[in-house]
């Protein structure tokens, strides 16, 4: 193996002095000579940036490169599945994250040095829909290893650890207090932005694996107590998710009727008990959900002769049994604390809701509800505001006013956990604390994932996910940690593609014999390769971006209603790409930190150094090798390699 001595955490690898000699020389003199040294070029793997900005720790570079064609199955599988099962050892839900993931991703990516991130949710919605019109499923071939573990909530975070716990061998059963799983994904987000057909195939996916079992409709805490469940399985993982929404801090919110969470109206609606809403609607928010709210009331809309109070059909009091034959448009105002380009929301999301007709205000906070003698807010009163660094508005001191009219007025600030009949496990701000391996402080056998730690993304409660199962798995295994379990693990691994590939090296014991004073031509080691995916993310400074063109992102099409044709229009606004454009997005992808067979460094070394493999034992990540008896360690194969994928250290 070579060493690159640009990284002084690692060891030495070799002894650098022969018995007697305790002279430190200079190295300079010796390595540097002209144009030439002693080092020469050593093949190192490194994270890319998206994977790097993945909360979930999706090896995205790595079915990037299945997809545009580079990384191949050694046996006759699809591109699709193959990309499929590279993309689920981290996400068992690429169809949907594809679909309504923010995409921090593709914030992160290197590409945007050069001209447009790659569009990687497209290419993940790609794959997910594949998969799931070719009915695949998940292997369950894991040994039991007879552990049962609770899991208490079946949303993404839940479900995404049933699945990684039965990898592992582990049986699981997923008790959720709803009629079906899919926690806020299916409660809080609408049908036209995840269709359900898409989240049910990919929930079934999990749910048909053997061993993992589901209780519906039973709430721990009321319908079984926990002390059941601290004696019927040997773990328990809470993954509550959040579906208590925080009201305004303004006065007399929790005395308003009309005032309700966008949780508990999201719910309503995806339910199927809201079909229609208040003539005014007023959301405060600025982040996903409240575009939600405002689309959802834009598409169901309002009676012309509407006499219900709008919050007993926000909040289930009221069911809407049958859609009306004739309803008419709402009036829905968005306010934002924050400027348009900085609204937490997603910016397709912002646009589209100004499409169908949402009136959205920025840089406005609410300071009042104008309530009637009858105590029902008639409206909302905001001010021009400003945000300082820990998000928090306050007043500007003679900054505009405004009264916005409203019939129901909507809270999407922020959301809390349901621990009623669980209090002894919650803090003191309605969640559930988190030590560094997810366990639950001062609870043995007990962990928690999702939420219910800290609202965030989907992507984030699927990553934490992943850290409790292997947290839960080293407990029921009696196995001590000492390091928190890493969510960015799913790195390509060059001895399971060179084992795929029947290449896998020669046993050390054989060759043992010969002479070991360099390995460049022996077989039981892998010389000039070094992977360090585990520790270093490759930034935009270490490639060649001047090997790229630019090249124009491929953009899925939206079929955005307008002001006239929103009402009523609920089919999925974000299309699909084609796979030809699927296939030309995934070439965007810069590789970056692994080699993607561009042959610069064949090409432009002086010397002929560095050569292809011989295609009978070429593969992913071994691809280029090098001749050190021809190397003069000029660095150019290091100047024109694109990715960062090579190095100039000492090594032989």
């Amino acid at each position: 193996m070579a060493t690159s001595i640009d990284d002084t955490s690692l060891g030495h690898t070799f002894r650098r002095y022969e018995e007697g000699d305790d002279t430190w020389g200079n190295m300079g003199d010796h390595i540097f000579q002209e144009d030439t040294s002693y080092k020469c070029p050593t093949y190192i793997q490194k994270t890319p940036p998206c994977q790097g900005s993945c909360p979930s720790g999706e090896d995205i570079r790595g079915w990037l490169q299945i997809v545009r064609g580079i990384e191949k199955s050694n046996s006759d599988m699809s591109m699709q599945e193959y990309a499929f099962r590279r993309s689920t050892t981290a996400n068992p839900f690429p169809s949907m994250m594809g679909r309504v993931c923010p995409a921090p991703c593709e914030e992160g990516c290197n590409r945007n040095d050069v001209d447009d991130f790659v569009g990687i949710n497209s290419v993940e919605q790609y794959i997910g829909d594949q998969a799931i019109e070719a009915n695949l499923t998940f292997d369950d071939s894991a040994t039991l290893t007879g552990k049962k573990v609770a899991i208490i909530g079946g949303g993404v975070a839940g479900m995404a650890a049933a699945f990684q716990l039965r990898k592992m061998g582990h049986v699981s059963t997923i008790f959720d207090d709803h009629p079906q799983l899919g926690g806020m994904a299916r409660y809080g987000i609408p049908g036209y932005r995840v269709p359900r057909d898409k989240m049910d195939a990919e929930i079934k996916r999990i749910t048909d694996m053997d061993g993992v079992d589901v209780r519906l409709n039973t709430r721990v805490g009321k319908d079984v107590a926990v002390e059941e469940l601290e004696k019927d399985y040997d773990a328990i993982l809470w993954a509550l998710g959040c579906k208590n929404g925080r009201g305004l801090f303004v006065e007399n919110w929790n005395e308003t009727p009309n005032a309700v969470t966008a949780v508990d109206f999201l719910e309503a609606f995806n339910l199927g008990d809201m079909k229609y809403t208040a003539p005014k609607v007023v959301c405060v928010g600025g982040g996903d959900t409240s575009i939600d709210v405002v689309s959802v009331s834009r598409r169901i809309g309002t009676l012309a002769n509407y006499t219900e109070n709008g919050e007993d059909s926000a909040t289930g009091t009221i069911k809407h049994t049958e859609e009306p034959t004739s309803k008419v448009a709402c009036e829905v105002t968005l306010t934002a604390v924050l400027p348009r380009d900085e609204m937490m929301a997603a910016e397709h999301e912002v646009n589209d809701a100004l499409i169908e007709g949402v009136t959205i205000l920025n840089n406005v906070m609410p300071a009042e509800i104008v309530r009637n003698d009858a105590g029902r807010a008639i409206g909302l009163k905001v001010v021009e505001c400003t945000v300082d660094g820990r998000g928090v508005p306050s007043p500007v001191e003679g900054g505009r006013e405004e009264i916005i009219e409203a019939d129901l007025i909507v809270s999407a600030i922020g959301q809390y956990g349901d621990l009623d009949g669980v209090e002894e496990y919650g803090n003191d701000r309605a969640l559930i604390d988190a030590d560094a391996f997810y366990q639950v402080p001062g609870k043995d056998a007990h962990f928690v994932a999702g939420d219910i730690v800290r609202p965030h993304l989907l992507t984030t409660a699927i990553g934490q996910a992943s850290v409790a199962a292997e947290s839960i798995d080293h407990f029921l295994k009696s196995e001590k940690m000492k390091r928190r379990p890493k969510v960015d693990k799913h790195h390509f691994d060059l001895l399971d593609k060179l084992a795929e590939t029947a290449l896998t090296p020669s046993d050390y014991e054989e060759t043992a014999e010969e002479d070991l004073r360099g390995t460049d031509s022996l077989n039981f080691a892998v010389h000039n390769f070094d992977d360090r995916s585990a520790h270093e993310i490759v930034a935009s400074s270490d490639l060649y971006l001047g090997h790229f063109e630019k090249v124009a992102r491929k953009l899925r099409q939206e079929e955005v209603p307008t002001p006239d044709q929103v009402m009523g229009h609920f089919a999925e606004r974000m299309l699909p790409l084609p796979e030809e454009e699927v296939v030309e997005e995934a070439e965007r992808c810069m590789s970056c930190g692994m080699c993607f067979e561009c042959d610069n460094c064949v090409i432009f070394c002086p010397q002929d150094a560095v050569f292809k493999v011989k295609k009978d034992i070429s593969t992913t990540g071994r691809y280029v090798d090098t001749d050190y008896d021809r190397c003069i360690g000029c660095h150019i194969c290091a100047d024109v390699c694109p990715t960062g994928y090579i190095e100039m250290g000492l090594g032989g």
